[in-house]
């Protein structure tokens, strides 16, 4: 394998548990799970291999039941539970317009239209109804709904997205008491 300070990896995906008795593990994809076994052996965030998928099968929603070439345990892979899966992002396919991989939009600057800087994009999350982008910024946390209505720009070359946020995000909300 070669060094692991050239390697640009993206995470794609994290052990679930364990499934069965004979090695199997649920994985959790953070893309499209019929194809997370198909990037090669999954890495550590310093290129070291964990485990290397021998087969894997989508089993609805964003799980994947997969089997490994190494001889890993029940046990090991209910301690290995919440672990972070990484592949190189060389074999990751290019995502279509308007698609991003959340390591490209982590650390992006927050700009409204106007310019006035919002913050920076601390991490992607979805809880279900959407991604949301949650910016860290002089307002505090924002959760942004990144939408094309909340978010019309997002220009990875540039190291930015353009913002038109709903009013109530920056001004905090309804009022209370």
């Amino acid at each position: 394998m070669s060094s692991t300070t050239d390697l640009d990896l993206v995470v794609i995906g994290a052990i679930a548990g364990a499934h069965g008795v004979k090695g199997d593990a649920k994985l959790r994809a953070f893309g499209d799970p019929a194809a997370l076994c198909s990037y090669g052996p999954f890495l550590d965030k310093a290129g070291k291999v964990i485990l290397t998928p021998s087969r894997g099968r989508h089993s609805g929603g964003e799980t994947v039941i997969a089997a490994f070439k190494e001889t890993v345990t029940r046990e090991q892979l209910i301690a290995m539970k919440g672990t972070l899966l990484h592949a190189p992002r060389a074999a990751l396919p290019e995502p279509d317009e308007d698609e991003f991989y959340h390591a490209d939009l982590i650390g992006l600057a927050v700009e409204r239209a106007d310019g006035a800087p919002m913050g920076r994009i601390k991490a992607v999350h979805d809880f279900g109804a959407g991604d949301i982008l949650e910016v860290s910024g002089p307002e505090g946390l924002i959760y942004l709904p990144f939408t094309k209505a909340a978010v019309p720009v997002v220009d990875i070359k540039a190291g930015r997205v353009i913002a038109d946020p709903p009013e109530e995000l920056i001004a905090g909300g309804p009022e209370t008491g």
